[in-house]
């Protein structure tokens, strides 16, 4: 498996414990009843300041994780895995893992240069199989 691939996998990884780190305070603040059923209308109370930042987080790595899945599969597929692109491999997994606390504590402007450092080694994985 190129290095690419293996990040891909750890930041699917990644996002099944961001999952947990989320539906856990969720489960706790807005009980099972509301949580296991249909959800048909608003909760009763909002989620607690965090718990609504851990799930922004979560959110956002589904979005991030796309982009990032197709840079991984051309830069693999194409035969182009490289240094240059395995670096970029773990450095956006290292901004994604680094992205979690920074949201769920609100470390500003620090949460939103993670994301940028995240999405631009995605960009740069995307422009050196073009290349």
């Amino acid at each position: 498996m190129t290095p690419e691939l293996t990040a891909l996998t750890l930041a699917a990884l990644l996002q099944m414990v961001q999952f947990v780190l989320f539906a856990i305070p969720a489960n706790l603040e807005l009980g099972t009843r509301y949580t296991g059923g249909s959800r048909d209308f608003p909760p009763e109370k909002p989620l607690s300041k965090r718990t609504a930042r851990l799930q922004r987080a979560l959110d956002n790595h589904f979005e991030g994780l796309i982009l990032f899945s197709i840079a991984a599969v051309v830069i693999t597929l194409s035969g182009q895995s490289s240094s240059l692109t395995s670096a970029l491999a773990y450095i956006y997994l290292a901004a994604r893992v680094l992205y979690i606390p920074a949201y769920a504590f609100g470390l500003n402007p620090w949460r939103s240069l993670i994301w940028a450092a995240g999405l631009l080694a995605t960009l740069c994985m995307l422009i050196a199989a073009l290349a």
